[in-house]
């Protein structure tokens, strides 16, 4: 049998790393950062690396080009961060790297931080790139939980992040369930609510390997289905019953089709404030920028998603 191994410094988040290019979307971090810091007394390193050949300008906002620019950017928000009781500190990475991404998550490794906080648009481009790139190579490091947050569409403020229900996506293995101490963790301390879910295929929505056979026996497979959906009820009643003794309030669902589509419809229709899932070793990490379930989850909600890695060995 594998054993999964889940990468976390700490079962706890007792620093945190919030890399930001000095736009207002990138800034779209810092309300999931403050509430965490509020919740674990952490503290916040605000960081800017400096980037070989910036432009000053990308999609229109700002982008830090200038040494001192950007620390007196930093420094600015760090004092608002402290006025609010935020133990909060800052740095700039001064010598101009082309590889932002990995300087980012080299710092999250020496810092010895706990969670990366970043921002996504999610309308493509650069900054999704860039994004995306530190939180691979943070994963693919093993020592760093990445937090990825939606900046709010039309430059409109960061929306405030206050969850009442943390949804947590599992799939019956080991490698999944590596997301459940983390989200009941959070859910003690920012005091919400569990909503364990589990996607069951269609017909029409089974994976690739498995289609061939559905075409050939589709009844056959319609049961096999069917059957898997009702053990996957007695599986996350199983997991909800632990929970609740615990003190945890739990509700659990399972849904039919797309694991993306239905997961982001779970999200909407509970109002789910934030999403913890553990990504599944190499393959996974793979999966989550290759338009793997996580990806397209992205796309589709508004709610934070907070990645894990896990690793069968």
């Amino acid at each position: 049998m594998n054993e999964t191994e889940t990468y976390q410094t700490a079962q706890t988040f007792a620093r945190l790393l919030v890399p930001l290019d000095g736009s207002r979307l990138a800034e779209s971090a810092l309300p999931p950062a403050e509430r965490f810091a509020a919740a674990f007394d952490s503290e916040v390193l605000l960081l800017h690396v400096m980037e070989r050949g910036a432009r000053p300008t990308v999609h229109g906002d700002r982008h830090l080009i200038d040494q001192a620019a950007a620390e007196a950017y930093l420094g600015g928000l760090v004092e608002g961060l402290r006025s609010r009781g935020v133990n909060a500190s800052w740095h700039v990475h001064n010598v101009p790297r082309g590889d932002v991404a990995a300087s980012i998550a080299e710092h999250g490794t020496e810092e010895r931080t706990d969670l990366i906080v970043l921002c996504t648009h999610g309308r493509g481009g650069v900054r999704d790139f860039l994004w995306g790139g530190i939180a691979q190579q943070a994963l693919q490091r093993g020592t760093t939980p990445v937090l990825l947050v939606r900046a709010p569409a039309g430059g409109t403020d960061p929306a405030v992040f206050a969850p009442e229900t943390i949804l947590v996506a599992l799939d019956a293995t080991a490698a999944a369930e590596a997301a459940l101490p983390i989200a009941t963790l959070l859910a003690a301390k920012l005091g919400t609510r569990l909503h364990l879910t589990m996607v069951v295929a269609t017909l029409e929505t089974v994976r690739d390997d498995l289609r061939g056979a559905s075409l050939l026996m589709p009844t056959a497979t319609r049961a096999i289905l069917d059957s898997e959906q009702e053990q996957a009820g007695i599986y996350l009643e199983g997991i909800a019953r632990e929970l609740r003794a615990s003190g945890i309030a739990v509700e659990t669902e399972v849904r039919r089709g797309d694991a993306a589509q239905q997961l982001a419809g779970d999200v909407s229709e509970h109002h789910a404030g934030l999403i913890v899932a553990a990504t599944h070793g190499r393959a996974g990490l793979q999966a989550v920028w290759a338009g793997g379930t996580v990806a397209r989850l992205l796309g589709r909600t508004s709610a934070p998603v907070l990645l894990l890695r896990t690793v069968e060995r």
